[in-house]
C-alpha cells in the first residue's frame, strides 16, 4: 500500500466529480464576486448571471475541471494518504493501523499534498476563470477601429476549454498557463493543512472508541467542516488569485502577485480581499462533505473498509 493504486484513483474522480458539480455554481458567483467585475452583493451577482446568462451561466468553464479533477484528486488524496503512511512507518511508535494523531504527520503531508496539487490545479483554475469571466463580447476592450472591431462579431474571447489553452499558449506561452501560481501555492500550502488536519481530527473525535472507521454522517460532518474552514481562511489570497488569473482576458492591469494586492488595496480598501468569504465558507460545505464522502464511501466499496486519507 505505499504506492498509487488505481481505487486511489477512481475514488478521487468520483469524490471530486461530486464536489464539482455540487460547488460550481458558487464557484461562479465567488468568482465574479473576487474579480471585481461590478456586483453589488452575492444576490445581485446571482440575479443578473442568471438574467443575462440563464441558468447555464452558472456553469461555465466545468467541463474543464470535471474531465481533470481525477487527476488532481488522486494526487492530492494518493500523495496525502502515503505521505502519512510513510511518515507513521518510519517515524513514529504506534503501528501502522493507529489513527494519525501526529500533528506534526498531518502537517507535512497536507504542505507536500499543496504544493503537489498547484502543479495541476494552477493551468486549471486559469481555464475555468477565464471562461467563467466571459461577460462581455470580444471585440470589447480591444484596440482597433469600429470597422474592425465590428469585423470580429459578437464572439467570445474563448470558445472552450480546449480553445481557451491554445489561445493562452499562443499568446502568453507555456508560462502563461502558470499565472497566478505564486498566489496559488500562498493559497493552498495553507489551505490544504486547513483541509485535512479538521478533516482527520474531527473524524476521531466524532467516531466512538472502537469503531471500526468513522460513519457516512461523520464523513460528510467532518468534510464539510473542513471545507468551510479552509476556503473561509483562503479567501484573501482566493481573491488575489482570481484576480491575477482572470486579467488577460481583456485587459491586462497586474504584475504580479504585489501588484495586485497593492492596487487592490489602493483602490477597494481592505474588506476587498474578504470579498466572497461568506460564499467560499458556503460552497466549501457541500463542495468537500461530498469530496470526502464519494471518496470514503468509494474505497469502502473498493477495499471493504473505511479508509480515510491516512495509511
Amino acid at each position: 500500500m505505499g504506492t498509487f493504486q488505481l481505487d486511489d484513483f477512481v475514488a478521487g474522480w468520483i469524490g471530486g466529480a461530486a464536489s464539482v458539480i455540487i460547488g460550481h455554481p458558487l464557484d461562479t458567483v465567488k468568482t465574479r464576486l473576487q474579480a471585481g467585475v461590478g456586483y453589488r452583493n452575492t444576490l445581485d451577482c446571482i440575479r443578473t448571471v442568471y438574467r443575462r446568462e440563464s441558468i447555464f451561466g452558472f456553469f461555465k468553464g466545468m467541463s474543464f475541471p470535471l474531465a481533470s479533477i481525477a487527476i488532481n484528486n488522486c494526487l492530492v488524496f494518493g500523495v496525502f494518504s502515503n505521505t502519512m503512511r510513510f511518515l507513521n512507518q518510519h517515524y513514529s511508535d504506534k503501528p501502522e493501523a493507529s489513527p494519525p494523531t501526529a500533528l506534526s504527520h498531518l502537517l507535512l503531508a497536507s504542505m507536500v499534498a499543496g504544493v503537489v496539487s498547484v502543479g495541476l490545479s494552477t493551468p486549471v483554475d486559469l481555464i475555468k476563470i477565464r471562461l467563467q469571466m466571459q461577460t462581455r463580447p470580444f471585440r470589447e476592450g480591444r484596440p482597433g477601429s469600429p470597422a474592425q472591431k465590428a469585423a470580429l462579431g459578437e464572439r467570445p474571447a474563448y470558445q472552450g476549454p480546449v480553445h481557451c489553452l491554445t489561445t493562452i499558449v499562443r499568446t502568453e506561452g507555456l508560462a502563461g498557463l502558470y499565472r497566478g501560481l505564486s498566489a496559488m501555492l500562498l493559497r493552498d500550502v495553507p489551505g490544504y493543512c486547513l483541509y485535512f488536519i479538521p478533516y482527520v481530527l474531527l473524524n476521531e473525535w466524532l467516531t466512538p472508541e472502537g469503531s471500526a472507521g468513522p460513519s457516512p454522517y461523520c464523513v460528510w460532518l467532518a468534510g464539510g467542516v473542513a471545507g468551510a474552514i479552509s476556503w473561509g481562511t483562503a479567501t484573501p489570497m482566493d481573491v488575489v488569485k482570481s484576480r491575477l488569473q482572470a486579467d488577460g482576458v481583456y485587459t491586462t492591469k497586474y504584475k504580479g502577485v504585489l501588484d495586485c494586492i497593492s492596487q487592490s488595496y489602493r483602490k477597494e480598501g481592505l474588506k476587498v480581499f474578504f470579498r466572497g468569504a461568506t460564499i467560499s465558507m458556503v460552497r466549501g460545505f457541500p463542495m468537500s462533505a461530498a469530496m470526502f464522502l464519494g471518496y470514503e464511501l468509494s474505497l469502502k466499496a473498493f477495499r471493504g473498509d473505511y479508509g480515510v486519507p491516512s495509511p
